[in-house]
């Protein structure tokens, strides 16, 4: 039996940053993950990709970000389970849980933070009969390695961010880059839709929108593609292509946890975002992308927050009647379980008058 303070179930940013916002408060954390690794599909399914939106960073590879995340919580010597998916969860007579995964591991604490991300996911892949027969042979329905592209001719589809961003990185990558879009509007951010515009201009990207893959041809890996344009006139055209990029979302999925009688909506948990985000069941919460509320916004900083204002309640639970007092780290450090203490620079402050 694995005892801990908080029982995180996620790896992924969300989960680990609150590693950290409990380590501050002094309460020992261990994570479960299904993936073999921590950092969720920041690490398992674009690990190369550039996220623009961390405070502090311009721009940051998500790979990265799991580094400095698993850096910054190393003071704080978190246990993790990982290659084992969280299966049942069952609250005590004292109000603790057991939560018990697939291969039989049982943890025990008195609070549990859901940070599982989308749940387990899986590509949406678009209705071309033979494409199962082309995958990992040219069909890729994640990015990893943009070097893998190096040099090749790629097509990618899709219309929102993923598509936008890869298109972008792989204009420096690919010999060739073409974005098939079923519409004429793209769904992404305004600046990505921009610079994938700016980019055709130079030539580095060829658009081709109100257009479908509707096939894919080869031998034993994939040579061609036959895309159909809305435009009658226009018909079916092949193009002699390396690899093809279908960028249509993952299509997220709760797994057992939609067992565990929690309020479900719209395949995501119901929290209370007045107070600090717990579940319908005292003592586990949902934070990141797995929760939904009035207002959510699905952003690796949303969670970030929530995880802060989530170790808050989870202290006064595991420690009723005891008061903390908020300790800035700019001012206080940070001290790990260790003893060892990252102590904060000292500001001299110069009075004029």
């Amino acid at each position: 039996m694995i005892k801990t303070d908080i029982l995180i179930i996620g790896a992924g940013p969300t989960g680990l940053f609150t590693v950290f916002e409990a380590g501050l408060l002094k309460l020992k954390t261990h994570l479960i993950d299904a993936l073999p690794q921590p950092g969720g599909q920041c690490s398992e399914i674009y690990p190369k990709k550039p996220i623009y939106d961390i405070p502090g960073f311009p721009e940051v590879l998500a790979g990265d970000l799991v580094n400095n995340l698993m850096e910054q919580i190393k003071p704080f010597q978190p246990g993790f389970t990982l290659g084992e998916r969280a299966e049942t969860l069952e609250k005590q007579e004292d109000g603790t849980f057991i939560v018990t995964t697939n291969k039989g591991t049982r943890h025990h604490a008195p609070v549990v933070a859901i940070a599982g991300g989308l749940g387990s996911f899986e590509p949406r892949k678009p209705p071309i009969p033979n494409i199962t027969d082309f995958e990992e042979k040219g069909v890729s329905y994640f990015i990893k390695d943009p070097e893998v592209f190096r040099d090749k001719k790629v097509i990618i589809s899709g219309g929102g961010d993923s598509a936008l961003d890869w298109a972008i990185f792989l204009a420096d990558v690919a010999a060739d880059v073409v974005l098939v879009h079923r519409r004429n509007e793209f769904r992404g951010a305004l600046d990505s839709v921009e610079r994938v515009s700016e980019l055709s201009k130079k030539g580095k990207i060829e658009i081709i929108t109100n257009a479908e893959v509707v096939g894919l041809e080869g031998t034993d890996r994939l040579e061609r593609v036959v895309i159909r344009h809305k435009d009658v006139a226009r018909g079916e055209e092949f193009r002699e292509i390396n690899d093809f990029i279908p960028l249509f979302g993952l299509s997220p999925k709760l797994g057992p946890m939609g067992d565990w009688g929690l309020k479900i909506e719209k395949n995501a948990i119901k929290v209370d975002n007045s107070y600090d985000y717990q579940t319908n069941i005292p003592g586990v919460y949902a934070i990141g992308d797995v929760n939904t509320y009035k207002g959510k916004l699905k952003l690796i900083l949303s969670g970030f927050h929530e995880a802060a204002i989530m170790c808050q309640s989870a202290y006064q639970i595991i420690n009723p009647g005891k008061k903390y007092v908020l300790k800035y780290t700019t001012v206080g450090g940070v001290e790990g379980f260790d003893g060892s203490k990252k102590e904060a620079k000292k500001e001299v402050v110069q009075s004029i008058g």
